[in-house]
């Protein structure tokens, strides 16, 4: 199904010029070695991946930007010791977009960043690689999408599930029909703690951060003023002013595989229960989620996290010919099919496995996308689709009531 909203969109924002980055922009040749920074040198490991494409990738980590001092010197040092160039320094991101000389920026920063800096880079004529949730409100969204499209600039988000060596063959088993019609997907992501709790030491050193090593109000970008909390900016994920919690940051791996696998965009219906049942304390984050989406191609979406027993993970495609048992969605777990359940003529007769497709690397794909200028694999449109998702959960568990989304008028509303 098109999203009709976006292609409209899409086609006034193609016929437009990108005046604010034209001055900017470049395509690298070939053989000319590409300049990428690096925004959030944390726990993502993207700088991990730039470092190991280096070579193949012909490419020069120009800069390296974190808040905090220590993670940010960290960086530095490995990007000399493996590359044998040291990397610019700043604490600051407006540093590096006024480098014309850095042609991407890959952005690793915490949620609420997101879609400000995807922004500023697109003015500031960059290709840019932004992690996900790409956005935590419509508004961001919507200011988001359309500067992306106003611009030709090559924007990949982070969601690297569709770049598995699983992904492409289970989407060409689900929309070639093997599966008959998709009834329901549903995931469940248990652990027994919360995420955000298993960063009392970073790797990068083990003490809490201090105030004199942190530049905070940076961090805090346009959240609510605040004195320095080394916990909330450490452990971030745990407060919603930061990332709204499992249903957001989490489930947008699982609604962006489904997106993709299924040939869908957003969802029609969503609601959402949750709460915090096992881990009281200062985080406001829910432990414990549970959120149903119905798609308007007729089939339910179920996604649970519980924070407080790791049993029972799964993901599973349910069809009328059979299922697809994704179980962890992890590259390395087998993905099988079987005609399990179904009682039609067509049931799949014989189970077998998900066959494995070659699949350039996630970051390796948008690097080769800022030469050629073709689309990635996970476009802008992808981070809008499941940011609909992710917010239409977000409002359903924060409200209690159901929310829809209207294509036409990019609006999230009960109903």
């Amino acid at each position: 199904m098109k999203d009709s909203g976006l292609k409209r969109r899409a086609f006034v924002g193609q016929s437009l010029a990108a005046a604010t980055a034209a001055a900017y922009q470049r395509v690298p040749g070939a053989n000319e070695r590409l300049r990428v920074a690096n925004i959030g040198c944390g726990r993502r490991n993207l700088l991990k991946d730039l470092i190991t494409l280096k070579d193949e990738a012909t490419l020069e980590i120009a800069a390296v930007c974190d808040t905090w001092r220590q993670k940010r010197e960290k960086a530095a040092a490995e990007v000399k010791e493996f590359t044998g160039r040291e990397p610019a320094q700043t604490a600051r991101y407006a540093d590096v977009l006024a480098d014309k000389s850095i042609d991407a920026v890959v952005i690793g920063t915490p949620d609420h960043q997101h879609c400000t800096m995807l922004i500023d880079a697109i003015k500031a004529g960059k290709d840019v690689y932004v992690e996900k949730p790409l956005a935590m409100n419509m508004r961001e969204l919507i200011r988001a999408y359309d500067a992306v499209k106003r611009s030709d600039r090559i924007v990949q988000i982070g969601t690297q599930m569709r770049s598995y060596p699983r992904s492409a063959g289970a989407r060409r088993i689900v929309t070639s029909g093997q599966l008959g019609k998709i009834l329901k997907v549903e995931q469940v992501r248990n652990g027994y703690m919360p995420y955000w709790m298993r960063y009392g030491g970073t790797g990068y050193q083990q003490e809490a951060p201090t105030e004199a090593d942190v530049d905070w109000k940076a961090f805090l970008m346009h959240a609510r003023p605040r004195a320095f909390d080394p916990t909330q900016y450490q452990n971030w994920y745990g407060f919603r002013d930061f990332s709204r919690g499992p249903h957001t940051n989490l489930m947008v791996h699982f609604i962006d595989m489904v997106h993709f696998v299924c040939g869908v965009t957003t969802p029609k219906r969503v609601v959402a229960l949750g709460g915090t049942f096992r881990w009281k304390d200062a985080y406001d984050a829910p432990d414990s989620v549970e959120v149903a989406l119905e798609y308007p191609e007729g089939f339910l979406v179920r996604y649970s996290t519980v924070f407080g027993n790791s049993a029972n993970n799964y993901a599973k495609w349910f069809g009328t010919h059979g299922v697809l048992d994704a179980m962890s969605l992890s590259p390395r777990a087998k993905w099988m099919v079987s005609g399990e359940g179904s009682g039609e003529p067509g049931k799949i007769a014989e189970a077998f496995e998900v066959p494995e497709s070659p699949v350039t690397h996630h970051m390796k794909n948008f690097l080769d996308c800022v030469r050629t200028r073709q689309q990635p694999i996970a476009p802008i449109e992808a981070g809008y689709y499941h940011s609909v998702a992710v917010i239409m959960a977000d409002e359903a568990l924060t409200t209690g009531r159901r929310m829809a989304y209207d294509p036409a008028r990019r609006e999230v509303q009960p109903g």
